[in-house]
């Protein structure tokens, strides 16, 4: 087994930079995964932004083009869909020469309680937030392996993977305790590659997609009275992207190089 490196010698700049490294970022044509993005290319990272909506993800890749100084691209790419998941991988190998930092962020979250919820939609649910996951992190640990260089694997998990959230949510929260297991069993398995597998729990945040989808079906949507973090916070606001994105870029970078198969909570204290 080849150690990880030793940085304590290393400066803060040559920590947090992810210069020469690729990024692939699932789920980041808006919201959690845009900010994600975004301070991974500011790091200095190459990143293909992956999603499932056509044109969001080339989008979001000209909106950042600025930012930092890698290259960015954007794919097409449903995360229930292995196909596509290989074939994004595979982009980013053609494209940048390898990957080093995948984040698993897309998900989906509708709200049907336990009697009204179908077999479809849960295995819709769970094809998304677990299986997609997984194949996520099996493309990237495969190229990395055959690689040989190491790389980190960041799943988005929720306070969700921590305890029970709103009525409706049975699948969302299963799929996100069952994120929270993959992340400590892949990092077991993929530890002595020298590649890191780390979990990031955010709380509610404000985004484009639980807007729309509040709007879309008033009568289905949870309230701030199920779930408080809509509300506010015990440090005084609720969540935005940004927020979970300075973590996912710890973990992604050389600061969290002795951590593996833990899930960091970014609820501003909400399961406490």
């Amino acid at each position: 087994m080849t150690s990880i490196a030793d940085v304590s010698d290393h400066s803060i700049h040559q920590l947090v930079s992810l210069a020469g490294r690729t990024a692939v970022v699932t789920g980041g044509g808006r919201g959690l995964g845009k900010a994600i993005a975004r301070r991974l290319a500011e790091a200095g990272a190459h990143v293909l932004i992956a999603d499932v909506v056509p044109g969001l993800a080339e989008a979001a890749a000209a909106d950042l083009a600025a930012v930092g100084s890698g290259q960015k691209r954007g794919a097409l790419v449903d995360v229930s869909n292995s196909a596509t998941v290989e074939a994004a991988a595979d982009l980013a190998v053609a494209e940048f020469g390898g990957i080093d930092i995948w984040v698993n962020n897309a998900d989906i979250f509708p709200s049907v309680r336990v009697p009204e919820m179908t077999d479809e939609l849960w295995d819709k649910v769970l094809g998304v937030n677990a299986r997609g996951v997984f194949a996520g992190a099996r493309a990237a640990a495969t190229r990395m392996i055959a690689a040989g260089n190491g790389g980190v694997i960041v799943n988005i998990v929720s306070t969700a993977g921590f305890k029970g959230v709103a009525p409706g949510l049975a699948a969302y929260v299963g799929s996100k305790h069952a994120v929270r297991g993959m992340t400590k069993q892949m990092a077991l398995e993929v530890a002595p590659h020298r590649i890191r597998v780390l979990g990031v729990a955010p709380t509610y945040c404000v985004t484009e997609g639980n807007q729309e989808a509040s709007l879309r079906d008033p009568a289905q949507a949870n309230k701030p009275s199920e779930i408080p973090a809509m509300l506010t916070s015990r440090l005084g606001r609720v969540g935005v992207p940004d927020d979970i994105a300075r973590a996912v870029l710890f973990c992604a970078s050389d600061m969290a190089l002795f951590m593996t198969g833990s899930t960091l909570l970014v609820d501003a204290g909400e399961t406490i």
